[in-house]
């Protein structure tokens, strides 16, 4: 308790106010309630972030209005954490306030659903006529139902469920009904598998690290098929029989789904759900299963790692090296890093887990501050996948032409279709055609708003920008010469669908890509039929790559493996060797030996001849060699500061002064590159300038970008972003 509460407001101003707290209101008021208070002359909600007895500004503190809702909604730990994230990537505090908890528990007017519900009254139900003694008969059976429940079970109207009501042989009242993402699917429990050696060894690693002082970070490097997902599951049976709770991350919403089935499956409704997929009442409903205690494992995807989970005493990242982890939006947080510093304040164990661990992890496993944990067989010492690399050059000669599908793919497909085995083929490219080019001139439709020529998607018959989502319609003839001749350039997931629908007229082929997958049940559909048998070929962007476990996939097909190969980013060799090499775990999950096919039109790159020979040592410290020498991450942290504006000069000019002001104020230490355009210099109409910053601390890059940004005056319509350790150099 306190008589000054410093609170954090709804709008963006990077800075706590003071209020004192009324003499009736200090009982209830704690860091992390959710508070009504005056602000200019109206009245915004905020949170309290901290309390205090005394006030610089003590004279003129107005008092704190209200009190929104019989708890603190944000647990003190995790409000720790929103300030650990603001202060670490130089964001707002109201926009990590705001990320740590979802939108649909913080808006106005969020409430649990409430339903009429009908319970049977003890006592002499007396003489009842036919529809009556159904009811009756119907609530002795199943127990309390929903009023709308029991009218479409009897097919009557509510008269006769009212009129027992009148009676007091029933009652109706309004109750709270959770929304429950998983309602109506059908689990079969299971119990614990026997380990294999290698299992039992990382389980036997984590559960150390759980009970040591303090708790200490794992990072269990599996490869794919090892059974990860196991030892996970009998690490959080541990952590829930010393009554502590888990939270579990994978990277994809496409993920999720197959992840809760496996949790719910083994720990029942103790399983909550959280990603941006829910509805808004799903999400709130779980949210507060998780408040209440009823929901011991929280499973989702990033915005999960906030979850309001007490006694916390497991956060497992799965797919830990997954570019998705890091927010696009501020507050750039990357919830692996996020989870690792939540692990620290909670003074609980973090597994990080992936077949292909990010080179940050794998050295902070050489500098001591990770635990080891290895599994180097799959589950029944299953063989690994032979992978063959098809070089696309050399079959375009053969065959005088390019080609979609290789001469060894195509014989794979028909091969594992006659024997009833499944294929999965993964091109990271979505729509028909990545451009449309007049064969006469050479025009080629670019967008008006980026530095980026729009993707052909032909279901829709339009031209759509993947970068701003702009869109027309293809034109009848070349808007330039006239012409109405257009040569579609580049191959993407709808014009692999089309081409295998010619090919194997027969098969059953689905498409996952953000195109098909627009409804929250498409995603469970799709996989549920593919489980079943009910599709032949899957085909798919990267939401197929990772984490899915098909026993009947025998065939996994790479087209275009060089897509992320050759961008400006230092990442690029890194993330094609995982892709490949998650991409390849898809097959022979089962008791069938599995394939992968990979096209590309560098086969003897580094990156690829490292996927296919499984020999990553060799590739990473080749890698790791060529970043410690030029001071790249993991030996640096990388700060990336974006200038965007509408005037290519003026975003130029406000750019290039920053960087001036800025490297009069860095350490010694401190690599500043020149201001350059930025790869994909214009995105949704504004012209973008980096600056690009290295350094082995990162508060000696960003207390000063701080500094500089509190006296920043910036032209009108430039703004600025900064991104710390930045996944992304585009």
């Amino acid at each position: 308790m306190g008589r000054i509460a410093k609170v954090v407001v709804e709008i963006s101003l990077d800075r706590e106010f003071d209020y004192l707290v009324p003499a009736g209101l200090r009982s209830v008021i704690a860091v992390g309630t959710q508070v009504e208070v005056p602000f200019h002359g109206r009245d915004l909600r905020g949170f309290v972030v901290g309390l205090a007895e005394r006030s610089a500004h003590e004279e003129r503190l107005k008092e704190i209005a209200g009190v929104v809702g019989e708890r603190p909604l944000i647990p003190d730990r995790v409000m720790k954490l929103a300030y650990w994230i603001a202060e670490y990537y130089c964001a707002p505090i109201e926009h990590a306030v705001r990320t740590v908890l979802p939108s649909a528990v913080r808006r106005r007017g969020a409430q649990a659903k409430r339903q009429l519900v009908v319970s049977l009254v003890e006592g002499d139900v007396g003489c009842l006529s036919g529809l009556q003694a159904r009811v009756v008969a119907l609530l002795k059976e199943r127990g309390p139902l929903l009023l709308r429940a029991v009218v479409e079970e009897l097919g009557c109207s509510e008269s006769p469920v009212r009129t027992l009501d009148k009676r007091g042989v029933v009652s109706i009242a309004l109750a709270e009904q959770g929304r429950d993402p998983l309602a109506g699917r059908a689990l079969v429990r299971t119990a614990p598998f026997e380990l294999m050696e290698e299992q039992a060894q990382a389980l036997g690693i984590i559960r150390e690290a759980m009970v040591a002082e303090p708790r200490e970070t794992v990072l269990l490097q599996g490869v794919t098929g090892s059974g990860k997902t196991e030892v996970y599951l009998q690490a959080i049976q541990s952590v829930l029989e010393r009554g502590e709770g888990a939270i579990v991350l994978v990277p994809e919403i496409a993920l999720t789904p197959q992840t809760v089935e496996r949790f719910r499956a083994r720990f029942g409704a103790g399983v909550a759900v959280l990603h941006s997929g829910l509805s808004d009442g799903e999400r709130h409903d779980e949210w507060h299963r998780i408040r209440r205690g009823e929901a011991r494992v929280v499973v989702g995807a990033r915005s999960a790692l906030f979850a309001p989970v007490e006694a916390l005493g497991l956060i497992v990242v799965d797919e830990e090296h997954e570019p998705t982890y890091k927010q696009e939006e501020s507050p750039r947080y990357h919830a692996r890093d996020a989870a690792v510093m939540r692990g620290r304040l909670e003074g609980c164990c973090v597994v990080l887990g992936s077949a292909t661990p990010s080179l940050e992890s794998c050295r902070n496993v050489k500098r001591g501050l990770y635990r080891l944990a290895r599994m180097d067989a799959r589950v029944d010492h299953r063989a690994m996948p032979v992978m063959r690399v098809v070089d696309m050059a050399a079959e375009a000669e053969r065959l005088g032409r390019p080609s979609l599908f290789s001469a060894a793919l195509i014989e794979g497909l028909y091969d594992r279709l006659d024997r009833g085995e499944q294929v999965m083929l993964f091109l990271n490219r979505r729509g028909f055609s990545s451009s449309v080019q007049c064969e006469r001139c050479g025009y080629v439709n670019e967008c008006s708003s980026c530095s980026v020529s729009r993707h052909y998607h032909k279901g829709a018959g339009k031209l759509i920008c993947h970068v701003c989502g702009s869109e027309e319609r293809v034109p009848g003839a070349c808007p330039s010469c006239g012409d109405p001749t257009f040569a579609y350039r580049g191959s993407g997931t709808e014009k692999m669908e089309e081409v295998l629908g010619k090919l194997c007229p027969r098969a059953r082929i689905a498409r996952m890509d953000s195109d098909t997958m627009r409804r929250k049940e498409a995603y469970q559909e799709v996989l549920d039929d593919f489980r079943a048998g009910k599709i032949d070929l899957l085909v798919g962007t990267q939401m197929i790559a990772k984490g899915l476990d098909f026993p009947n996939v025998t065939l996994v097909g790479v087209l275009n493996a060089d897509i992320q190969l050759h961008v400006p980013d230092f990442r690029a060799g890194e993330r094609t060797y995982q892709l490949l090499t998650q991409v390849a775990g898809r097959a022979g999950r089962g008791d069938v030996p599995g394939e992968v096919i990979v096209q590309t039109y560098s086969p003897h790159h580094p990156a690829i001849r490292a996927a296919q020979q499984m020999r990553a040592e060799i590739y990473l410290e080749e890698d790791l060699a060529f970043r410690e020498e030029l001071s790249y991450p993991p030996f640096a942290h990388l700060v990336m500061v974006t200038f965007r504006g509408l005037e290519e000069a003026v975003v130029m000019q406000e750019c290039e002064g920053f960087a001036r002001r800025l490297g009069a104020m860095l350490p010694e230490g401190v690599v500043a590159a020149p201001v350059m355009p930025a790869p994909l210099a214009r995105a949704k109409g504004f012209y973008r300038f980096q600056l690009m910053l290295r350094c082995e601390h990162t508060v000696k890059m960003t207390a000063p970008i701080r500094h500089l940004l509190g006296q920043l005056k910036l032209a009108k319509g430039v703004r600025v972003t900064v991104d710390v350790d930045a996944m992304s150099l585009l």
